[in-house]
């Protein structure tokens, strides 16, 4: 009896954590051509303070791109998206594990790289908003 009185009256469901609108790859993106100019910028200078500085600023650049990847993956994309994409785990996977590897290095191939992939989940994630 007690149970039915506190049950709830109305059952709701939402696709995210919040109404559809606040996720986008575009903010991981942002963070990965910052990664991919800083190398560029750091392959151009040789001053050892400087390239101090965008090691530093590449790097928590390259942890904010892991970021939001991993929301989009964690709190985004739900079953149905990786029904219809059964790629999108590895997918992601690949796009973390270059944007470790960009954090790792100087070398602005790196930065490319995890910009092309955040390119194909990017593709995928507006593929899913259509739906």
């Amino acid at each position: 009896m007690l149970s039915r009185l506190f049950a709830p009256t109305v059952k709701v469901s939402a696709h995210c954590d919040l109404p559809c609108g606040v996720y986008d790859p575009a903010q991981a993106r942002v963070e990965a051509e910052s990664v991919k100019a800083i190398q560029e910028k750091y392959q151009a200078n040789d001053d050892a303070h400087y390239r101090t500085r965008a090691t530093v600023i590449k790097e928590e650049r390259a942890e904010l791109a892991k970021h939001h990847i991993s929301v989009l993956w964690s709190d985004y994309f739900k079953p149905p998206h990786f029904e219809k994409y059964p790629q999108l785990h590895q997918l992601v996977n690949d796009a973390l594990k270059a944007a470790s590897a960009a954090k790792a290095s100087t070398d602005p191939a790196t930065g490319q790289k995890l910009l092309d992939l955040i390119a194909e989940i990017d593709k995928i994630f507006w593929e899913t908003k259509k739906a």
